[in-house]
């Protein structure tokens, strides 16, 4: 009966997570608004009408600079936390991790550096 108890502000932590996140999914569907028309169904673009089709294809470039982006942007905010932890700097293998973790995202910079990823290569239609 004790064990049961030690995990109930885990159950409780669950539950209004649960509740937290199903409340805006709910309210939404009781206030969302039920017309259906054609500007309804219409693509939307920050409030201008839009043109074309919508159908464009983009260059992987972007995808490529973007997933690159996103994994260095990750690789940094770990990087936070340890700085605050590495102020003194009284453990050695703390410092080997660390330096470890940076060679690691170096050697990928360059290993796509070689690899010719960050060259924009432009396509002139004529």
């Amino acid at each position: 009966m004790n064990s049961l108890q030690e995990f109930a502000p885990v159950v409780l932590f669950s539950v209004v997570a649960l509740l937290f996140t199903l409340a805006p999914i709910v309210i939404a569907y009781i206030l969302a608004p039920r017309t259906k028309g054609a500007r309804t169904l219409n693509t939307y673009e920050c409030g201008i009408e839009p043109y074309g089709s919508a159908w464009v294809r983009y260059g992987m470039h972007y995808y490529i600079y973007a997933l690159i982006f996103i994994a260095f942007d990750v690789d940094v905010l770990y990087l936070f936390p340890v700085a605050l932890n590495y102020a003194k700097g009284e453990r050695p293998h703390e410092f080997y991790a660390l330096l470890c973790f940076v060679l690691i995202l170096a050697l990928a910079i360059f290993y796509a550096w070689g690899k010719g990823v960050f060259t924009w290569k432009r396509k002139f239609s004529q």
